[in-house]
C-alpha cells in the first residue's frame, strides 16, 4: 500500500478540484486522491472511482511524483482516422457522384483509398467531412401541375366553407369520491 502524507492545503486542493476541474477525467484522477487523503482503502476507492487497483496506484505514483500539477496533466491523443489523409478526393468524389447508400459509400471508400472500414466507421467520417444524408424523393414524369392547382383551389375551398353539423355533447358526470 502507498502511504501519502497529505497537508491540509493539499486536501483542500484536492475537494476543490475534484469537483471544478474542467476535464471529467482529471476530475477522476483528483477524486481518488481526495478520497486517499480521507483514509480510505484502495480496494473501496477504486469501487467508488469505478477504476482498477492498478490505475489508482499509477495515479498515486504520479501524485507522489509531480503533486496535483502531475494529476492534471491529460496527455491524451486520439488517432487520427487514416481516411482523413483521402478526406479531399473522398469528399470530391461524393460530392460529384453521392452514394445512394452507406454500404455503396464503404465501397467506393475502399476503391478509391484502399481502406476499409466498418458502415459505422465510413458515417462517421462521412459525418466528420461534412456530408450529409438525404433521402431523395421522386417526381412524376407526366405531372399535370394545371391540373392540380385546379384540384387544389376547387377542393380546399370546398372543405374549409363547408359547415359540419353540429353535435350535442354527452357528459357523463360522476360522484367524487372523498378519502
Amino acid at each position: 500500500m502507498i502511504k501519502i502524507d497529505f497537508t491540509k492545503e493539499e486536501v483542500e486542493a484536492l475537494d476543490y478540484e475534484h469537483y471544478n476541474y474542467p476535464h471529467p477525467k482529471v476530475q477522476r484522477k483528483l477524486e481518488a486522491l481526495w478520497l486517499k487523503s480521507q483514509g480510505l482503502p484502495h480496494h473501496e476507492i477504486a469501487r467508488l472511482t469505478n477504476i482498477s487497483p492498478n490505475t489508482l496506484r499509477a495515479y498515486l505514483r504520479q501524485y507522489q511524483t509531480g503533486g496535483i500539477d502531475a494529476l492534471k496533466q491529460f496527455n491524451y491523443v486520439p488517432k487520427e482516422s487514416e481516411l482523413m489523409a483521402h478526406q479531399t478526393t473522398i469528399e470530391d468524389y461524393f460530392v460529384a457522384n453521392p452514394p445512394a447508400s452507406l454500404n455503396e459509400a464503404v465501397e467506393r471508400i475502399y476503391e478509391l483509398t484502399g481502406i476499409r472500414r466498418s458502415r459505422s466507421r465510413v458515417r462517421e467520417f462521412i459525418k466528420k467531412i461534412g456530408i450529409k444524408y438525404r433521402k431523395v424523393g421522386h417526381i412524376q414524369a407526366e405531372a399535370d401541375l394545371e391540373a392540380q392547382e385546379d384540384f387544389k383551389k376547387k377542393n380546399w375551398t370546398r372543405v374549409w366553407t363547408k359547415r359540419l353539423p353540429v353535435r350535442e355533447a354527452s357528459f357523463l358526470l360522476m360522484p367524487s369520491i372523498l378519502c
